[in-house]
């Protein structure tokens, strides 16, 4: 069973206050509070078992090594990949994307030849691609979402033509919550030669992902967001993919030996992990997915459709805010703005009662042109929120309306 309360209360910073209220953690969007397992994990790892990895022949480096190791394979179990080595340790779902632009796409990428991407994408999966469009001419070919914020898999399919070496688009929206169906993406997209590249920042957390029935090429994943550590992520790469990408970063682990005239480099994943890595980032990554696997990523899906209706039933009833973005299957993820109250100022008294949203852009400002709006502000729910915190939220909503009216 489901219990919101003890969950709760493995999250330490839930009990405190914020400007004297309690605090109600909206932003997890952005990224999410620590279980106190993920604390102690860190903590165990700096200060009973720290020692780098790979190199050593000591009990310590032994040590590590074993557990840093074995997040791999978690991270597998966590995305349904049938194989840990396709698992390549990041620092997030920017290095991943990254990784893959220099990588793989560089190498390919000749003037001409197109990257398809929606106008949905958080600066991560389109920044790298405009790296591609000015040092090797690339073609950025961008897909619209429609009237309810849903982003049609037809209408990317359609905007793949004979140029097209890359699809990349994100599994659920960092501001609108949509969900998009990427496994008929890459289906298609296969079918065509053509690679597909997943941003999984935002699903991985609300949802189960199997990352071999998606079929995509790559999938990123950021632990922040996964209710681990800042610093740690992976991406998942499909070996024939791995197979054509050259190493992206140079030093220690990537090699197999440098000489002065001559180097040869590991086999993936270790070809792309360069120098010593986020050891006990990835340490408390792997923390945060036992946790999660042990709620079962199920029964977090449900609790938050659940506050996903309940807070999408309170806000439309606020015909005084303009909420952004209804597709039906969305996750529980809020973008609002209020005629007459810029974001940033709606943001800071939602703070003056506890309630913490963001405002901005939100890393997508290719969406807020679409939307045309500069900013909105965005309340985005985590495993551990409930409808009492929806009611505060409502309560403040109409305090700044009421402000601002």
């Amino acid at each position: 069973m489901y219990d919101v309360a003890t969950i709760r209360a493995d999250f330490p910073i839930l009990s405190r206050q914020v400007n004297g209220k309690p605090l109600v953690y909206l932003d997890n969007g952005a990224s999410a509070q620590k279980p106190q397992v993920v604390i102690d994990a860190i903590t165990r790892a700096y200060s009973e078992e720290y020692s780098n990895v790979h190199r050593g022949l000591h009990f310590l480096s032994n040590l590590a090594t074993e557990n840093y190791e074995a997040v791999r394979g978690k991270i597998a179990g966590f995305l349904g990949a049938a194989d840990e080595r396709e698992i390549v340790f990041t620092s997030g779902t920017t290095e991943g994307i990254n990784l893959v632009a220099y990588s793989w796409a560089m190498p390919r990428f000749e003037p001409g030849d197109e990257i398809v991407l929606s106008v949905a994408e958080h600066h991560a999966n389109i920044v790298p691609w405009h790296f591609l469009r000015e040092r090797q001419g690339a073609v950025l070919k961008w897909v619209e979402i429609d009237a309810k914020g849903d982003l049609d898999p037809q209408a990317v399919i359609d905007a793949i033509g004979p140029k097209t070496k890359l699809v990349a688009v994100t599994h659920m929206s960092n501001v609108l919550g949509t969900v998009v169906d990427v496994a008929a993406i890459a289906r298609a997209a296969r079918e065509r030669g053509v690679a597909t590249l997943v941003d999984g920042s935002q699903a991985a957390v609300h949802m189960p992902v199997d990352v071999d029935a998606i079929g995509a090429d790559f999938y990123a994943i950021t632990g922040h967001k996964l209710y681990g550590p800042s610093g740690s992520g992976a991406i998942h790469i499909r070996k024939e993919r791995l197979a054509e990408m050259r190493p992206f970063m140079g030093g220690g682990d990537m090699i197999r030996e440098v000489h002065r005239d001559a180097v040869s480099y590991n086999d993936p994943p270790m070809k792309f992990e360069a120098g010593t890595p986020g050891i006990v980032q990835q340490i408390g990554l792997g923390a945060a997915l036992d946790y999660l696997m042990g709620l079962g990523m199920e029964n977090v899906a449900a609790h938050e459709r659940g506050l996903r209706d309940y807070a999408r039933d309170r806000l439309d009833g606020l015909n005084w805010l303009q909420v952004q973005g209804h597709s039906t299957g969305k996750g529980a993820i809020f973008s609002f703005t209020m005629e007459g109250a810029h974001a940033h100022d709606l943001s800071t008294i939602l703070d003056k009662k506890g309630v913490a949203v963001r405002a901005g852009h939100h890393c997508a400002q290719p969406l807020m042109d679409h939307l045309g709006v500069p900013a909105t502000a965005r309340a985005s729910f985590g495993l551990y929120n409930t409808k009492s915190e929806v009611d505060v939220l409502i309560e403040a909503l109409e305090l700044a309306h009421d402000l601002f009216a």
